[in-house]
């Protein structure tokens, strides 16, 4: 039996500025989610986060005239849903991120599960995430979920936001430097 090939992010790019909807639907379905939990991120808010993902990729839709075939997909949608998500923050004045639906791996590194105290500790651990994340600056927000939730490489964050490979090192070192002291402010202990 052979595995079937799906369309790269590439090819439906070049059927969709040719006018194919379903290969932008194929797009959609593949960037629905992660689109989801970004603008979340941003808005702090689950309603926010759905229109603003699903408007991005109408105004995407709207433009994708004007894409560059050659590049990469997700860079250009990124860059609407980012702007959005921004627009959304000042608009609304909203800080609060609610990052209870995830839980860093390196907050957990040094968890003993075999004792009560810890199982108490890491039911709490997403609460707790959700308010040190509040009370860093939204850019350091950005840079730890690209890197550490969604896991893009250096280069890749650098073409996301715009920025040279060197300042997305230099700001994801500063970013988990305050996410861990701001962990720490809260009563977490049990990050290095």
């Amino acid at each position: 039996m052979t595995a079937i090939e799906l369309p790269d992010d590439k090819e439906l790019l070049r059927r969709s500025i040719a006018g194919d909807k379903d290969a932008f639907g194929r797009l959609v379905t593949r960037y629905m989610k992660r689109s989801y939990y970004v603008a979340r991120i941003f808005t702090g808010s689950h309603e926010d986060a759905l229109d603003i993902s699903q408007e991005a990729f109408v105004r995407l839709w709207r433009s994708i005239k004007k894409i560059d075939q050659e590049r990469d997909f997700f860079p250009y949608y990124y860059a609407i849903l980012r702007n959005l998500s921004l627009n959304s923050v000042r608009n609304t004045k909203k800080r609060a991120i609610p990052f209870s639906f995830m839980a860093l791996d390196t907050v957990n590194e040094h968890a003993d599960t075999n004792t009560a105290d810890t199982i108490a500790s890491q039911s709490e651990l997403p609460a707790l995430i959700e308010q040190a994340m509040r009370q860093i600056p939204l850019e350091d927000r950005e840079i730890i979920l690209l890197k550490d939730m969604h896991g893009y490489a250096y280069k890749e964050i650098a073409a996301l936001l715009s920025i040279p490979i060197g300042t997305v090192m230099s700001r994801l070192y500063t970013a988990r430097n305050r996410f861990k002291q701001s962990m720490k402010e809260i009563g977490y202990e049990h990050l290095e």
